[in-house]
This record gives structure tokens, C-alpha cells and sequence, in this order.
């Protein structure tokens, strides 16, 4: 009997401009190839969506680099798949959404808009290569707000390239002035192929890039924040619940150029060549199956990123296991803890120590 998945994700691999820290699977706007590829999306879409999502999420790239034209054409593409949906998320940029893209989340009852802001200092964005000021992320959500859209996430990025401590604490302030309900939080990873890594860019050392992570940890938590996952925070009601799904380890369904996807032990990623996928859109550039050892160890990982950790009795049945037996060194972890049946890292920011105690 198939599963069915509750969860999808589709990129739109488009750009207004290249980000100098950006790897992800993405090309600069250009209207006769995003042509081609909303003609390929919809095949793909067709042969592959056969479900009501409980949660959507449109990243990319920049979807708003679409047109408006085109931008109504993917949504109506997914308005078969939506009627169930709770949260229907969609990325944008302050420099390519309007008010007449904002009309047409509305049209398609998009309830969640997650945008990316990265930093309130002008001259930071624009050494990112950012095309838009931080005055036009507030005009933006402010825009956004009169149009009904009050599930607002912002992007903040830190340990960024000639930042200090006091640039951090501006736009944590900035950032908290603008009253969203969610921020996720990227520490800056200098990528091979992005234009910095290319430079030769290097990461700020890692004490400073800690003392950063705390400085905005302890601001958000003291504003009210619940600091839900490693790299997130929501008011109260407001955790991603797509993003939630991949960290409880469900199956979700990627569409599109160097979208993922995990059903069942199965995990791909589909090509990031355009002439690849247009002429195939099945054609993967990862395509495995997983072990039950690499299952149970990913559910762990996935799992214990949030302040809700795993469920202990539901990790068992999945895997036929014993869980506090079979990786008794982990659960024995000082910073572990169980609580109303679950396992819970107590100290997030040294997760990645943890679970060398989780490696059979």
C-alpha cells in the first residue's frame, strides 16, 4: 500500500540576480526559458502530484522573479493539490514582489509568505550582491500586511564577511522592530561555486560566529521568541509546519530542478541541468536507497534539531527497535533528556557533537 505524502516543495530556479554566497540551484531571469520551463513544471506537476498537501512550499531561487503572468500560471498549475493545505508557503525578495503578485498569492490562498532579508545594513546587502535595501523589506511587509498576510518569516543571515558585533546587534534590533511572527537564521557558509568561495571569502572564526549565534539567541527568546529548532524561531503557533516536516522525518515530494524528495527509504534529487530536465523530468542527479540503519540515523538527526526531540515509542515501532537500548551512548549524552516520551537534546548548539554518540 502507498503512503500518502503529505508535503510538497517546488523550486523556481530563477533569479533577478545572483547572490555572491548563493549554491543553490538557480540562473539569472530570462523570460524565454522561464517559458520553457513552466511548459516542462506542468508536465512534471501532472505526472507526479496526486495528492491534497497538508503543507506547500514554494522556494527557489526567487519565485517572485517570475512575472506576474507566469507567477498566476505555476500557482494555477497547483490549485488541483490545494484545497487541504494548512500552510501554503511562497519565498520572495522585497526587489521583485508587488502589489500585484502579493492579489495573486491572495487569488491562490497562499497563507504564508517567508522573505528574504538577510541584514538591515544597506552596504552589507550590497557586498552580498543583495538588490534591494532594508527600507524596501519594511515598505514590502508592510504591504504585504495590508493585503491580509500576517504569517510573515524573515531571513537573517550573520557571521557575514567584515561584520562585527555591534553591525549584529542593528539588525537584530531592526529586525525585531519589524513585529514578524517567524525569523530563520543562516550563519554564513562560504559554498565552492558561490561567487565568494571563487574569491577566495573566508567564514569569520568560529568563537565569533558562536558569540553571534548566542547574542541573537538570547534577543529573540527575551522578545518572546521560542527558539524551535536550531536555526528558527516563531511566536507561539507560528513553527513552520512544512519545515516541521522534515524534521519529524515524513515523506514529502520535491518538483522541479534540484528539487528533493523522500518517499519511503527512497531519497533523490532531480538534475540541476535545464537541458537535462527538459528533456527529462525524472532525470536525478542523486538517486539512492536507504538502509534501515541510515533511517534510524537521519530520523535521530532530523528529529533532535527541535525542542520537541523524537518520539521514543513511535521511532521504535517505525524500526522495530529499542531505541534507548540500541543507541544507548546517545541517550546517555549529558546534554540528553527524556521527557513525556521523548528524547530532547537540551543544547542545540552542540548537536553536531552529540550525535557522534547516536553513529553505530
Amino acid at each position: 500500500m502507498t503512503t500518502r505524502i503529505k508535503h510538497l516543495y517546488l523550486h523556481v530556479p530563477f533569479c533577478t540576480s545572483i547572490c555572491h554566497y548563493c549554491d543553490f540551484c538557480h540562473r539569472v531571469y530570462a523570460d524565454t526559458i522561464a517559458q520553457r520551463w513552466l511548459e516542462t513544471v506542468k508536465k512534471e506537476i501532472e505526472e507526479e502530484c496526486h495528492d491534497q498537501y497538508e503543507t506547500i512550499y514554494i522556494g527557489g531561487g526567487t519565485p517572485t522573479a517570475l512575472s506576474s503572468v507566469q507567477l498566476d500560471t505555476l500557482l494555477s498549475y497547483l490549485d488541483p493539490y490545494t484545497s487541504e493545505a494548512v500552510e501554503y508557503t511562497i519565498e520572495v525578495n522585497p526587489e521583485s514582489l508587488d502589489e500585484e503578485k502579493a492579489e495573486i498569492f491572495r487569488k491562490h490562498h497562499i497563507n504564508r509568505i517567508s522573505m528574504g532579508i538577510q541584514s538591515s545594513d544597506d552596504e552589507m546587502l550590497k557586498y552580498l550582491n543583495r538588490k534591494h535595501t532594508f527600507n524596501d523589506a519594511k515598505e514590502k511587509i508592510e504591504m504585504l500586511r495590508r493585503y491580509g498576510f500576517d504569517n510573515i518569516s524573515g531571513d537573517l543571515m550573520y557571521s557575514l564577511p567584515g561584520q562585527d558585533m555591534k553591525m549584529l546587534d542593528k539588525t537584530i534590533e531592526d529586525i525585531l522592530a519589524l513585529d514578524l511572527v517567524h525569523i530563520s537564521l543562516y550563519s554564513l557558509t562560504i559554498e565552492e561555486n558561490s561567487v565568494f568561495g571563487k574569491k577566495g571569502i573566508e567564514n569569520l572564526d568560529e568563537d565569533t560566529e558562536a558569540d553571534m549565534y548566542e547574542r541573537i539567541e538570547e534577543r529573540l527568546t527575551q522578545q518572546g521568541y521560542i527558539h524551535y529548532e536550531i536555526s528558527n524561531y516563531a511566536k507561539k503557533g507560528y513553527e513552520s509546519k512544512h519545515n516541521l516536516s522534515y524534521w519529524n522525518y515524513e515523506d514529502f515530494l520535491g518538483i522541479s530542478l534540484g528539487a528533493s524528495s523522500k518517499i519511503g527509504e527512497h531519497r533523490y534529487t532531480k538534475t540541476r541541468s535545464f537541458e537535462r530536465y527538459f528533456n527529462d523530468t525524472s532525470s536525478k542527479d542523486e538517486d539512492l536507497y536507504l538502509t534501515k540503519e541510515d533511517l534510524e540515523f537521519e530520523h535521530i538527526m532530523m528529529s533532535l534539531r527541535t525542542i520537541y526531540g523524537l518520539d521514543i515509542e513511535q521511532f521504535n515501532k517505525t524500526y522495530d527497535t529499542d531505541l534507548l537500548v540500541r543507541y544507548a551512548k546517545g541517550a546517555a549524552n549529558p546534554a540528553m533528556k527524556i521527557e513525556n516520551g521523548r528524547l530532547i537534546c537540551k543544547e542545540l548548539e552542540i548537536l553536531n557533537h552529540v550525535l557522534l554518540d547516536f553513529m553505530i
